[in-house]
């Protein structure tokens, strides 16, 4: 009974040890969500109007529900003007705006209108809808953890897809792409013609803090 004392604590640590080995080693960007394979949460959210697209309150004051966008996949990009990575990705998105892989809707996380506008302006619009998640209650209903993420929903608003983190070249070939090639044909947005879209190099970074 004694030795017992001292065999159950090592073995304890040992558990925890092993679980933390497995926590440092996982890349955060590729936690599994279980929301794949199921009906993205159901949302209803403010439009932001870029610089030059009839901008103000009165535009602002109208909304875009998810369920509005059923019938063709999309692309759901949760960004803010304060994040920093965020601009690491931007790039990517543009390329793939320009490219008509798949319509993308930003989700504005926290942030200042003005600050998203003025940033949109000086960066590039990608985003072919834009939603102001002010409060940031709709990013929990997704399981954000952190900005930038990128979910693929499907023409039935069904999640097929999410990356944590900045989009990578890597990511976007790897992961993304593939992704989108399996969505069923006649529910797939058409594609651009030519050659698949031209991404950079892949690079690495951590996503944003979601913010408090």
């Amino acid at each position: 009974m004694r030795s017992l004392r001292y065999v159950v604590p090592v073995l304890l640590f040992l558990v925890v040890a092993g679980f933390l080995l497995v926590g440092l080693d996982r890349n955060p960007s590729e936690i599994p969500s279980p929301l794949i394979g199921k009906a993205a949460p159901a949302w209803s959210l403010p439009r932001l109007v870029p610089i030059g697209e009839r901008a103000g309150k009165a535009a602002d004051a109208a909304s875009l529900e998810g369920a509005s966008l059923k019938g063709a996949p999309y692309l759901l990009n949760v960004w803010a003007s304060w994040c920093a990575p965020c601009l690491q990705e931007h790039p990517l998105l543009i390329e793939l705006a320009n490219r008509k892989v798949l319509p993308i809707v930003g989700v504005n996380y926290k942030d200042k209108p003005e600050d998203a506008r003025a940033w949109l302006a000086r960066h590039g619009n990608p985003f072919a809808a834009i939603v102001a998640d002010r409060e940031g209650r709709t990013a929990i209903d997704f399981g954000v953890y952190g900005v930038p993420e990128t979910f693929l929903v499907d023409a039935q608003g069904v999640i097929r897809f999410k990356h944590i983190g900045p989009l990578t070249g890597e990511v976007v070939r790897g992961r993304l792409l593939p992704a989108i090639a399996a969505l069923p044909a006649r529910h797939s947005a058409p594609m651009s013609s030519g050659s698949p879209p031209a991404v950079p190099a892949p690079t690495s970074g951590p996503e944003a803090k979601v913010k408090p």
